[in-house]
């Protein structure tokens, strides 16, 4: 089964220059760009068979990406 990665680089790949941008100068846009990454992470080694773990725990990590995304998406559109 392929796994789709979901970086933000390729979700908001319009956005490359602004979260470049941000990234020098926007420590909050760094938090949430480093928990994206770690949660992102997660989420590839459970799909992937690497680390075994509960579905609840799997779909609330999912909630817990998106919720980030999207506060992620706010700060690069504003």
């Amino acid at each position: 089964m392929t796994h789709i990665h979901h970086t933000l680089a390729e979700e908001f790949s319009e956005h490359l220059d602004k979260m470049h941008n941000m990234k020098l100068t926007n420590q909050y846009f760094v938090n949430l760009h480093e928990k994206y990454d770690k949660a992102n992470e997660e989420i590839n080694q459970i799909e992937s068979g690497l680390e075994p773990t509960s579905d609840i725990f799997l779909e609330d990590l999912k909630k817990k990406r998106l919720v980030l995304k999207d506060e992620i998406y706010t700060l690069i559109t504003a």
